[in-house]
């Protein structure tokens, strides 16, 4: 890692990181990223010492105490990893799931410079009531109750202040990290930290955008609103920007509290059916979803409605992928191993160095061992799991919008169990399913799509001089390069390597079998048992050569099979 690129804040940053790890245990991975030695080239000393007590964790919960540490960033970060299955395994994946800010409030005095710039007035004249404690406070921004001058109840989220260019730094930093490892540990190429962290990059400052935040909230509440009991708080724009939003306040139960459900009176199994309901029409008909649908982020309302609150993480799905998960949950649903494996091989991409029918067959094993469960027994969230599993075995990663798929679908498996023990994802998927399966194979719909299929061939074929016309023109400048990639050239050449040595060998038997069928019509010279030597040797050395020709001929066939 170069020191002279990194700024005095990424520097300094640098230091407070590999400080936090070592303190964590994790000074072998600190030395392998280059960190110490960049920093001690800087000038900048490290203590090397672990605590005798953080020596005795497990490395994911070194990994995670130590993310805890170093703040918003890397919190998100194992929030993120926390969800990935296909990427580790289930003791890593417990473990981040504990990761929480622990981070106190802002004091309002230090809040307020920012909270009235972007306000354009003092929150206690910009609102009616503005209440200075703040409701709830996490690592990236706090919550404070205020009323508006017409009486409506509000929550106004604030961004901490300063928090863009710590995060901004740490992503820079991680970008450079990641190469490194990359380089480091040749075994994490196959799952891709860089384009992991750009991944991850995208949706945090996204995250950070307090205005993107309820844009997605206004989105969700349209696609929804048919439902008819699903409520989004109402945004209120005058007041919202990229550092502050002022959203209605939701009068409701917690989800995690599921007493307070018990004592309102609210049927649990009709709240599980209305929030599966939600979610999945989210995911499989509107490809755009509340990517984290767990109790915190569910309140429920009298007449046993819902409100879902915190769109920050939202998913994205087009219409391509809706398509294809709609097969996948069809293909595990209905027990159809063919059907699961092809999605999941088109979801993966890059093949390379898998071997094809040893995926395949686990795949098929994986979703044969179903075959005969009821549909009502069916954990749809496992088994999406266990999907994920085969594929970090094969070491393939899904795509970042799948992976976030799948999170909310165990998520919404999970909190629907909470309410009702006999809840199943499955059966609340399949009626919705096939409804939107036959909806794909409606006239319009195969009209509409062929129509599209048209227009793209048409606008293919419009182009076509125009492309043929620069091809030819590059080539006439010696600009044209052609790419050949042969696949196991190696293997080819070592197969042609041995086949010109048999070849050889038995050009040289033969050579001996009629060399010494002369030699033994020559009548004098030495003899061995009655014969011509020279012509027994070379009858010898013959069968010899024989033997070792037919023995490495079938030594390869086996090899082969």
């Amino acid at each position: 890692m170069s020191v002279d690129s990194l700024s005095l804040q990424d520097l300094g940053r640098m230091q407070e990181i590999a400080g936090v790890l070592m303190r964590h245990g994790l000074g072998e991975a600190v030395r392998r990223l280059g960190m110490v030695d960049a920093l001690e080239r800087a000038g900048h000393v490290l203590k090397r010492e672990n605590a005798a007590e953080l020596a005795r964790l497990s490395p994911p919960e070194q990994v995670r105490r130590a993310f805890e540490e170093l703040g918003p960033t890397f919190v998100k970060l194992g929030q993120v990893l926390a969800g990935r299955g296909d990427l580790l395994d289930a003791d890593w994946l417990r473990e981040l799931s504990k990761l929480h800010s622990k981070v106190p409030p802002v004091p309002m005095e230090t809040l307020r410079p920012q909270l009235r710039e972007d306000l354009g007035g003092e929150p206690e004249t910009v609102f009616a009531w503005f209440d200075t404690e703040p409701l709830a406070a996490a690592s990236i921004a706090q919550v404070h109750r205020a009323r508006l001058h017409d009486g409506t109840e509000v929550i106004v989220k604030v961004r901490r202040p300063g928090i863009e260019a710590v995060i901004e730094s740490d992503l820079r930093l991680l970008q450079r990290l990641a190469g490194v490892a990359e380089r480091q540990w040749p075994a994490l190429v196959p799952y891709g930290p860089q384009q992991l962290v750009r991944e991850f990059a995208r949706s945090l400052r996204r995250e950070l955008d307090l205005a993107a935040e309820c844009r997605s909230a206004e989105r969700v509440a349209g696609n929804l609103a048919p439902l008819g009991f699903v409520d989004i708080p109402r945004v209120h724009w005058a007041f919202t920007g990229a550092r502050v939003n002022v959203q209605d306040r939701v009068d409701g139960l917690p989800g995690e509290d599921l007493a307070a459900v018990d004592a309102a009176g609210l049927d649990r199994k009709v709240l599980a059916q209305r929030g599966a309901q939600a979610v999945l029409k989210m995911i499989v008909e509107d490809g755009y979803f509340h990517a984290d649908p767990h109790p915190g982020n569910v309140f429920y309302l009298p007449g046993n409605r819902l409100a879902f609150i915190d769109f920050g993480m939202v998913g994205r799905l087009p219409p391509r992928r809706r398509e294809e998960l709609l097969d996948l949950l069809l293909g595990l649903v209905q027990r159809d191993p063919p059907a699961v494996a092809e999605v999941l091989l088109d979801w993966t991409g890059d093949t390379r160095g898998v071997d094809l029918a040893e995926l395949e067959s686990a795949i098929e094993a994986f979703v044969d061992q179903y075959h005969g469960t009821p549909l009502s027994q069916l954990n749809l969230g496992r088994m999406l799991t266990e999907v994920t599993d085969v594929l970090r075995e094969q070491s393939l990663t899904l795509p970042g919008d799948l992976a976030l798929l799948i999170k909310a679908f165990v998520s919404l498996e999970s909190m629907g169990r909470g309410l009702d023990p006999d809840f199943h994802v499955a059966q609340e998927a399949l009626p919705l399913l096939q409804r939107v399966l036959r909806a794909r194979y409606k006239p319009k719909a195969l009209g509409q799509r062929a129509w599209q299929a048209a227009l793209k061939l048409a606008s293919t074929a419009e182009k076509l001089p125009h492309d043929v016309s620069r091809l030819l023109r590059r080539a006439r400048h010696g600009q044209l390069r052609v790419g050949l990639e042969l696949a196991h050239l190696q293997r080819v050449g070592d197969q042609l390597d041995r086949a010109a040595t048999r070849l050889s060998m038995a050009i040289v038997i033969a050579a001996l079998i009629i060399g010494s069928s002369i030699v033994m019509t020559v009548g004098g010279g030495p003899t061995l048992f009655g014969l011509p030597a020279f012509g027994f040797l070379g009858f010898v050395g013959a069968a010899g050569g024989a033997i070792w020709l037919v023995r490495s001929i079938r030594r390869e066939k086996r090899h082969d099979d």
